[in-house]
């Protein structure tokens, strides 16, 4: 009996759709940052820098999994 190819169109779709969100989401966050996060440096307040570091443990959270580091090192 041979075995026919699986047909993984729609998993290929799926992933590619994830992947062109992702990136979207990556340059909009590039820009953000690139512009200070819409901040002015006389206008840094401590809220400024709670919101970031929310943005930065998220992120970290993200990048330790992709990259096998921290929590999800091997």
């Amino acid at each position: 009996m041979t075995r026919r190819a699986t047909d993984n169109t729609k998993a290929l779709d799926a992933f590619l759709a994830a992947k062109f969100e992702i990136d979207a989401m990556l340059e909009r966050l590039a820009a953000l940052s690139a512009d200070h996060f819409e901040t002015h440096p006389d206008e840094i307040n401590w809220g400024h820098v709670g919101t970031l570091n929310h943005y930065r443990a998220k992120l970290r959270e993200i990048t330790d999994m992709a990259f096998h580091e921290g929590e999800h090192a091997e």
